[in-house]
C-alpha cells in the first residue's frame, strides 16, 4: 500500500495524460529513427538491444491499452474499485524507480523475445505506433475523466494501480526506455 496522500491540484487531467503520453510516443519514435541500422538489432552484453526495448513498450503499451479500452465492469472483476487516491506523477514515478532500484525488471510476458532476422527496424517502428495510436485512441474514445480514479488494475511491480496512475506509468515507462536506448551509445 502506498503511503502518499496527493493534493487533488496536482494529478493530471485525462488531457494532460492523452498530450504527455502523445509527447513521450513522438519522443521514443524519433529517438528510435535517429538509431542507425547497424545498432539497432545489436545486443550488447548482458542488455536489450534497441529492438527488444522497442519490443517491450509495445508488449507494455498493449497492455495499458486493454485496461482503458475493455468494458469499465470486466476492469472493475479485474482489479476492482480504488480504495484510495490517486498518487500524483511524481510519486507514481519515485514508487517505480525505487521498486527499480530494489531489483524490480521485467518478468514472464514482458521480456521481449530474440527478433526475428526478417523483422526490420521500419516494420518494429510501425508496430510501436500502431500500438501507440491504438492506446491514445482508447484514451480519447473510451474512458471518461470519472473513471480514472474509480478503478484500478494490477500492474506487476507497483501492485493494484488506478487508472490516472496506468496512464502515468505508460508516460513515465516510454521515457524510461527511451533514455535507455540513448545510453546504448550508439554513436
Amino acid at each position: 500500500m502506498f503511503n502518499y496522500s496527493p493534493d487533488m491540484n496536482d494529478r493530471f487531467s485525462l488531457e494532460k495524460i492523452i498530450s504527455k503520453s502523445e509527447q513521450a510516443f513522438k519522443d521514443f519514435s524519433e529517438t528510435c529513427e535517429q538509431v542507425p541500422p547497424e545498432f539497432f538489432f545489436k545486443q550488447p552484453d548482458g542488455k536489450w538491444s534497441i529492438a527488444q526495448h522497442v519490443q517491450h513498450v509495445i508488449i507494455s503499451t498493449k497492455t495499458s491499452t486493454a485496461a482503458f479500452a475493455l468494458p469499465k465492469f470486466i476492469v472493475r472483476l479485474v482489479g476492482g474499485r480504488a480504495r484510495r487516491a490517486s498518487l500524483d506523477y511524481d510519486a507514481l514515478v519515485k514508487i517505480y524507480i525505487g521498486k527499480l532500484a530494489q531489483g524490480g525488471k521485467a518478468s514472464g510476458r514482458y521480456i521481449p523475445k530474440k527478433i526475428n532476422t526478417g523483422t526490420s527496424k521500419e516494420k518494429l517502428i510501425h508496430n510501436w505506433e500502431q500500438a501507440t495510436a491504438t492506446y491514445l485512441h482508447a484514451l480519447k474514445a473510451n474512458l471518461k475523466k470519472d473513471q480514472l480514479d474509480l478503478y484500478q488494475v494490477p500492474h506487476p511491480l507497483l501492485g493494484k494501480i488506478t487508472l490516472r496512475e496506468l496512464g502515468y506509468f505508460t508516460i513515465y515507462h516510454t521515457t524510461h526506455h527511451q533514455q535507455a536506448i540513448k545510453n546504448l551509445n550508439y554513436h
